[in-house]
C-alpha cells in the first residue's frame, strides 16, 4: 500500500507550495494560445501546460469535462496529462465531482482511484449528495490505494446555497457533510485522506471548516478569490487549505517559462497561509 494521501499531499505542500494549479482547456483558452478547439488544439494546450507547470506545482488539477467534450481522443489526453503529471512528481486531483449509489459509485471508484487505471489520480472530486452514504465505495477505494477524495460541502456558485444550506437536525446540510469527514479524519496525522471543497469566494460561513484534512479552495485569482478571503473564510483552518487557480496560472502561456513564473507567484502569494 502506498503511503496516505494526506501524509504526501503535506509534504507536497511543504516541498513546492500549496498551489494547485487547473488544467481546463476551455475553447477560450485555447483560442487565447493560438490553437484550434478540436483534438489537435487539446493535445498541445494540455501536454504543453502540464509539462509545463507539473515539476514546480504540487498538485495539477485537470478538469475531466474538458476532455471527455472530445470523446475518446480527448480521454486518450486526458490519460497523458494524468501520467506527464506523475512523472514530473505532481500529485494529481482529477475533477469530476462523480455521485451515484451502489455498484455504479463502485466503477466510478475504481476507475478514477484504483492504479489499473489508465485514469487514476491521487485524489477525485465527489459529490454527497446523494446521501453521505452513497460515498462509501468512494472512501473504500481511498483507504485502500492510499488516495485521496475532495467532497463538495460549500461551493460558490449561488445555486448551491438552496442544497447546502437547507437545514437537517439543526445543521446546515454543508455542516453535516463536513461533520462526516472530520468523523471519518478523527485521529490521522499529519493530515487527513478525506477533504472538503469550499469555494474562495464565499461570504462568512457559519461552519466549522477543520475536518483535520485538506480544504481545496477553487475561485483563487482569476476568479475573484485572494489571500485576504481565504483568511476570512477559513480562519484556523486556513493552513489546511489548497487554493486553486486555473485561468490565472493558464493564461500566461503557452510560454513554459511564464507558466511556471505564475505558478511561482501564486506560491508566493498564498505562502502565508501555512502555519
Amino acid at each position: 500500500m502506498t503511503q496516505p494521501f494526506g501524509a504526501r499531499l503535506h509534504d507536497a505542500l511543504d516541498r513546492r507550495g500549496r498551489l494547485c494549479v487547473g488544467i481546463d482547456p476551455h475553447a477560450s483558452l485555447l483560442a487565447d494560445w493560438g490553437l484550434p478547439d478540436d483534438v489537435g488544439g487539446l493535445e498541445r494546450f494540455a501536454l504543453g501546460a502540464v509539462e509545463a507547470v507539473a515539476p514546480v506545482a504540487s498538485v495539477v488539477k485537470p478538469q475531466s469535462a474538458f476532455f471527455e467534450r472530445f470523446g475518446s481522443r480527448g480521454v486518450a489526453v486526458l490519460e497523458r496529462v494524468l501520467a506527464t503529471a506523475r512523472e514530473a512528481g505532481a500529485l494529481t486531483l482529477l475533477d469530476v465531482k462523480r455521485g451515484d449509489i451502489g455498484s455504479t459509485s463502485q466503477a466510478y471508484a475504481d476507475a478514477y482511484l484504483d492504479p489499473a487505471s489508465l485514469v487514476a489520480a491521487d485524489a477525485v472530486t465527489v459529490s454527497p449528495y446523494l446521501g453521505f452514504g452513497s460515498l462509501a465505495p468512494f472512501v473504500d477505494a481511498a483507504r485502500r490505494h492510499g488516495g485521496g477524495l475532495f467532497v463538495l460541502a460549500l461551493t460558490s456558485n449561488p445555486e448551491g446555497a438552496e442544497v447546502q444550506q437547507a437545514r437537517s437536525d439543526g445543521r446546515t446540510v454543508a455542516g453535516v457533510v463536513l461533520d462526516h469527514l472530520r468523523e471519518l479524519n478523527r485521529g490521522a496525522t499529519p493530515l487527513g485522506d478525506l477533504g472538503a471543497v469550499v469555494g474562495a469566494t464565499l461570504g462568512a460561513p457559519e461552519e466549522d471548516l477543520d475536518v483535520n484534512g485538506p480544504l481545496l479552495a477553487p475561485g483563487y485569482g482569476a476568479q475573484g478569490g485572494t489571500v485576504e478571503d481565504l483568511r476570512r473564510i477559513f480562519g484556523a483552518a486556513a493552513p489546511a487549505v489548497l487554493p486553486s487557480s486555473s485561468r490565472g496560472v493558464l493564461a500566461a502561456g503557452p510560454d513554459p517559462q511564464r507558466l511556471r513564473d505564475a505558478v511561482q507567484r501564486g506560491n508566493d502569494e498564498v505562502a502565508a497561509l501555512a502555519p
